[in-house]
C-alpha cells in the first residue's frame, strides 16, 4: 500500500472520528439540557389567583408548577404542555397572557415545567417520549385534587407529547394542539438540521442512532398513531402557515387522518407557535368556543347517563 493511500485512509478514518464524536456531542446537548431558561415570570403580575404546585411525573421526577383557578368555573381544567426547552411561560405565545384569557372565560389552567426543564428535576429531555409521562402526572394531580373535566393544549412538542399522554388518559376530553410534529421519526429526518445546526449527511443519521442511545426510540413518538387511541374524543389542530421548525402539512396530515372529530385553524402568516401572537382575539375565540362545546357535549353525556341510570 503506497504512502498516499495510507494518508487518504488515515484521513478518512480522521473524518468519519470527527463526524462520530460529533454527533455524539450534538445528541447529549439535544438531550441534556444544562442552561434552563428561568421562571422568571408570575401570574401575580396578571392579576391572577394561583397555587404553587408540587407532582411526580407518571415515572415520579419530581415536577413544579401553577394552578390558576378561573373566578366563574366552567367545571374544566386546561393543562398547558410546553415546547421542547421552554418552560411554563412558553414566551412566544406568552403563556401567561392566554392562561389569563381562558380564566376568564371560566377555565381552570394548569401550567407546569416539563422535566429538565424551569423548576422540575430530571435531567433528560427527550422530544416527547418521557414528557407525555409528565402530562399524565399533571392529570393525576388535577384528579386528586380537583374535581372538574380535564383538557389539554399544548405547544410544538408539547403539542405532540399532549396527543400522546390523551390516548394514555381516557379522562382527558378534548385536546388543542399547536404546532405539532406527526411523526417523530419523518419529523427529524425532514427538519433536524433545525435544531442541530449542521448537514442533514451525515450528521442526522448519526445524531439519531446516539439519541436512542440515551433517550430511546423516537419510533414510539408517534401522535398521529395514538390519534386512533384518542377518537372519538375532539381535538383542535393550531398552525402557523409559514412555520419554518415544523411546517404545516404535519397538523394538515393529522386533521385529514381524524377528520370527522377534528377542527383545524391555519394561522396566515404565522411563524412556529406564533398565532397566538399574530392574532389574539381569534386565536382564543376558537380555543374558548372548542372547549365550550366539549363541556357542553360532556354535560349532555352525563345527563343522558343519568337518565338512562334512573330508569
Amino acid at each position: 500500500m503506497s504512502l498516499f493511500s495510507w494518508i487518504i485512509a488515515l484521513i478518512a478514518i480522521f473524518v468519519m472520528l470527527a463526524c462520530l464524536i460529533l454527533s455524539f456531542v450534538v445528541s447529549w446537548k439535544l438531550t441534556h439540557n444544562n442552561v434552563r431558561k428561568p421562571v422568571n415570570d408570575s401570574p401575580e403580575k396578571y392579576g391572577l389567583d394561583f397555587e404553587r404546585i408540587t407532582f411526580p411525573s407518571l415515572d415520579g421526577t419530581s415536577l413544579k408548577g401553577w394552578f390558576i383557578p378561573a373566578p366563574q368555573p366552567k367545571n374544566m381544567t386546561i393543562i398547558f404542555a410546553h415546547g421542547y426547552r421552554s418552560n411554563r411561560l412558553e414566551k412566544k405565545l406568552p403563556a401567561l397572557r392566554l392562561a389569563e384569557d381562558l380564566t376568564k372565560q371560566g377555565f381552570h389552567v394548569l401550567m407546569f415545567d416539563f422535566r429538565n426543564c424551569g423548576e422540575s428535576g430530571g435531567s433528560v429531555s427527550s422530544i416527547g417520549l418521557y414528557e407525555q409521562e409528565d402530562i399524565l402526572g399533571a392529570i393525576q394531580w388535577v384528579k386528586e385534587n380537583r374535581s372538574s373535566m380535564i383538557g389539554l393544549m399544548g405547544f410544538s412538542m408539547g403539542a405532540s407529547a399532549a396527543l400522546l399522554a390523551a390516548a394514555r388518559a381516557p379522562q382527558v376530553v378534548g385536546v388543542v394542539a399547536d404546532s405539532p410534529f406527526d411523526e417523530l421519526p419523518t419529523y427529524l429526518a425532514e427538519k433536524f438540521y433545525v435544531w442541530t445546526k449542521l448537514p442533514s449527511f451525515p450528521f442526522t443519521p448519526l445524531t439519531l442512532a446516539f439519541i436512542r442511545v440515551h433517550v430511546g426510540n423516537p419510533k414510539n413518538v408517534n401522535p398521529k398513531k395514538a390519534l386512533e387511541k384518542i377518537f372519538p374524543r375532539p381535538i383542535l389542530f393550531i398552525h402557523g402557515e409559514d412555520d419554518q421548525k415544523i411546517p404545516c402539512e404535519n397538523s394538515i396530515r393529522m386533521h385529514e387522518f381524524y377528520k370527522e372529530y377534528s377542527t383545524f385553524l391555519k394561522i396566515s402568516h404565522a411563524d412556529h407557535i406564533q398565532g397566538y401572537r399574530l392574532d389574539r382575539e381569534k386565536y382564543t375565540k376558537q380555543v374558548v368556543q372548542f372547549f365550550d362545546k366539549v363541556v357542553r357535549q360532556e354535560r349532555t353525556q352525563d345527563i343522558e347517563q343519568q337518565k338512562q341510570t334512573s330508569w
